[in-house]
């Protein structure tokens, strides 16, 4: 009979967190380590990096920081060439420049897709090599729900996530016969740094808590779960898929209550 409380176990596993000095990184690192993986904490701030790694520490769990610039090919094919036994990859980081089309410049569209599209591609497909030989292995990136619906001055970094998403049903559609699976998470609007800009004005802040289910933003915590869930067997079919973590917010239709 199968151990169905070990659905969740990663003792024993290898993952590496792209973007966990901070945000949604930091809580997928979390995460990781307090379900059993050694988590392989890497960011651009490496002292961000090694405060998570102190803190999971102190919590029991096993990590270590390493400087990681997914913007850097050389050095991405560097670090995934020391990394043959990886059991596990999440991708997090993004920027946005948030414009009307009309208006973005091709240095900030550039800028944009280098590291949202260009260093996922890069993260993956490093990540999809060593895999593959093994034959297993996790996969796990960030898109959006903004893969799937848009606003005004979004468009540059939706077609990013849109991007992000299709590459990942590809991978997976590739890798699937190999034993790797491969899946992305689509957040609604979470309290991280990316979204400072937004949270410091009230009436934005307050018209996109409005707009979910649940009538507020998202913790980065409350991204972990759905980590974990792909990271371990309790995500053991699921390949190719978009996780939506919205409250709610592509279910709703429209900003107005109808009176009824």
């Amino acid at each position: 009979m199968y151990d169905y409380r070990k659905l969740f176990d990663l003792t024993g596993k290898k993952a590496l967190v792209v973007g966990a000095g901070s945000g949604i990184g930091e809580a997928a690192a979390h995460g990781l380590a307090a379900h059993g993986a050694h988590v392989l904490c890497g960011d651009l701030n490496l002292e961000g990096a090694q405060k998570v790694v102190d803190d999971i520490k102190n919590a029991g769990g096993s990590a270590e920081a390493i400087p990681f610039d997914m913007r850097d090919g050389a050095a991405v094919t560097k670090t995934f060439d020391g990394l043959a036994d990886l059991d596990v990859l999440v991708s997090t980081p993004a920027i946005n420049v948030r414009k009307e089309l009309l208006n973005m410049s091709e240095e900030e569209f550039d800028r944009v897709m280098t590291l949202n599209l260009k260093g996922t591609f890069r993260l993956i497909t490093a990540a999809g090599r060593n895999m593959k030989a093994r034959g297993k292995g996790s996969i796990i990136t960030f898109a959006s729900i903004r893969a799937l619906t848009v606003e005004p001055g979004q468009g540059v970094y939706a077609a990013t996530k849109a991007g992000v998403l299709q590459m990942c049903r590809t991978l997976a559609a590739e890798l699937g016969p190999h034993g790797v699976r491969v899946n992305a998470i689509g957040p609604g609007v979470v309290d991280t740094p990316l979204t400072a800009p937004i949270a410091a004005n009230k009436d934005w802040y307050s018209a996109y808590a409005n707009k979910s289910a649940l009538g507020r933003w998202a913790k980065p915590h409350e991204m972990a779960g759905a980590v974990v869930y792909l990271a371990s067997d309790a995500g053991s079919f699921a390949t190719g898929t978009l996780t939506i973590v919205d409250g709610g917010w592509t279910a709703v239709d429209g900003r107005f209550t109808p009176p009824l």
